[in-house]
Parts: C-alpha cells; sequence; structure tokens
C-alpha cells in the first residue's frame, strides 16, 4: 500500500499570505452534482427547530484551477441517478449530469483532476470520486479512519467510492488532522471543522480578483442554521459543531469572505453559472 500522508501543519504556517506574494493563476468554477428535495428538514435539528419544513437542497461541486494543476471540492450524487429520481424516507434524490460529463464542457478528462478533496464522506459529497481514480484524495483524518474502518455501506458511510485509495496498490491520500495547504502558496486552504463528522473541513479559495470564497462543506446545510444554529441530529459531535461554526463565521468575518452555503439554492448565485468561472 502507498504511504498516507499526514498534514499536520496549519495553513498559514505553510505559506506566506496570498498578499504578501504575488496573485496566484486562480480559477473556480460552481458545478451540478444533483438536488436534494426534503419532504421533512426535522432531521436536520436536534432541537426541532425545522420539523415539518419542506425545503430544496441544492448538490454543488467545484473545480480549482491554480496554473496548471485543478482540484475538485466534492463528488456529489452517484451519476446511476441521471434522469431519474430516488426516494427514501424524507429524501429524494435526483441529478442532470455528471462530473466527468461536465469537466469535458471545459475540455478537461477526470485525468487531468491532480487532487480529488472531499469535504466529508457523505454520499451526496463522495459518489462520484471513484471516477478520479488517479488523483490524490484529500481528507480529514477523521473521516479517513471511519472510512477505511467500514466494511458495509451503510445509512452514513459507504466505502465503496473510495475503494480505489483503499487496499493494495492504493492511489495516494493525503489524510489532513488540521488545516491544509492545498497548492502551498496561501491560495486554496482546507479549514478543519469538525462536529458534522469527525473530520469534516471546509475550503477557503483566495480569489485574486473577487476575493476571499468560504465553501461551508455540511458545517451549514441553509441560512437558518447561521442564526438558530441549527445542529443535525445525525451530526457525529454536537460540540464540536457548535466549536466549528464559531470558527468559521470567525474566519469568514475576518476576511470579509462570500460565504457559500453548499446545500442552498439561495447561495448559487455568488459565483458564476457554469460554464462561466469566478477568479
Amino acid at each position: 500500500m502507498k504511504p498516507i500522508i499526514f498534514s499536520l501543519a496549519m495553513a498559514t504556517s505553510l505559506a506566506a499570505p496570498v498578499s504578501a506574494q504575488e496573485a496566484p493563476d486562480l480559477e473556480m468554477w460552481q458545478l451540478d452534482c444533483g438536488t436534494i428535495e426534503l419532504s421533512d428538514a426535522g432531521d436536520f435539528s436536534d432541537a426541532h427547530l425545522y420539523d415539518g419544513d419542506e425545503r430544496t437542497l441544492v448538490v454543488n461541486c467545484y473545480l480549482l484551477r491554480n496554473a496548471d494543476q485543478y482540484m475538485l471540492w466534492d463528488a456529489g450524487l452517484s451519476k446511476d441517478l441521471i434522469g431519474i429520481s430516488y426516494t427514501e424516507g424524507a429524501f429524494t434524490v435526483s441529478m442532470k449530469r455528471s462530473l466527468v460529463d461536465q469537466l469535458a464542457e471545459l475540455s478537461l478528462s477526470r485525468e487531468d483532476i491532480n487532487f480529488a478533496a472531499v469535504s466529508h464522506y457523505h454520499f451526496d459529497h463522495s459518489s462520484q470520486l471513484a471516477d478520479f481514480s488517479e488523483s490524490t484524495l484529500l481528507i480529514g483524518v477523521g473521516d479517513w479512519e471511519v472510512v477505511q474502518a467500514t466494511k458495509e455501506p451503510n445509512r452514513l458511510v459507504d466505502p465503496r467510492p473510495f475503494a480505489p485509495w483503499l487496499g493494495d496498490d492504493a492511489a495516494p491520500v493525503t489524510a489532513i488532522a488540521r488545516d491544509h495547504d492545498v497548492f502551498g502558496d496561501g491560495s486554496v486552504l482546507i479549514k478543519a471543522t469538525p462536529g458534522h463528522t469527525p473530520g469534516h473541513t471546509s475550503l477557503l479559495v483566495r480569489l485574486p480578483e473577487k476575493g476571499n470564497v468560504f465553501l461551508t462543506g455540511d458545517l451549514y446545510h441553509f441560512e437558518e442554521q447561521v442564526t438558530n444554529r441549527g445542529v443535525p441530529q445525525f451530526n457525529t459531535n454536537r460540540a464540536d459543531t457548535l466549536a466549528s461554526m464559531a470558527r468559521f463565521d470567525a474566519i469568514g468575518k475576518s476576511l470579509g469572505a462570500t460565504v457559500i452555503i453548499q446545500h442552498d439554492p439561495r447561495h448559487m448565485d455568488r459565483l458564476p453559472a457554469f460554464p462561466g468561472s469566478a477568479k
């Protein structure tokens, strides 16, 4: 098995701030990775804040280009859902296009993706991951430990999309213990925000023209959770979630970042519509 690289250092110690360097050649796209219709959002608060609420959640993924290197952030719902919808409990999921098809519109192939990063291991963030089996996987160490220990799929963890990085002759993995500077120049920083899952992470992108963009992962699913601190019933640690919310909010405020809640359709217009990009 190829060695797993553990990223132990805080990102701030790895690189000078972007403002102290020449501005990176950085570009960001928002990709469509599916839709989730909720007939009852009650599971998204352990304090019954959303019982009976109907909501539409988008499932967005993101592509980052730094010079000639590419990183994918999250890998969405399964491409088996394209053209159909599937209902289980309060969740109805559907998809229109695969990630590979959207990359092709940008004249890119799966082999062009250097890093395949996931905010966490849940199915709506990892299901197309195996299409990028030649990429280095970036994942929080707490999540990676859970994936490695899970032998059969269950409601929250499915190890099958991670198969290229498991076992003998596995593709390389960077298991992130704290924060991680993806390209080594301070432009794209994975931030540790555990609680939703043990190794959940968020993504700070420091675009030279648009400015700082901060992606939540699933720290928040919709705006109301920011104001009333709705913690989903299925989060792994309530105290860690609240601490991560406080850290995320402080970083976003300090940097004047454009915060994007990845599942909230009201935030989609904070980046250009695909195939447009932000720089």
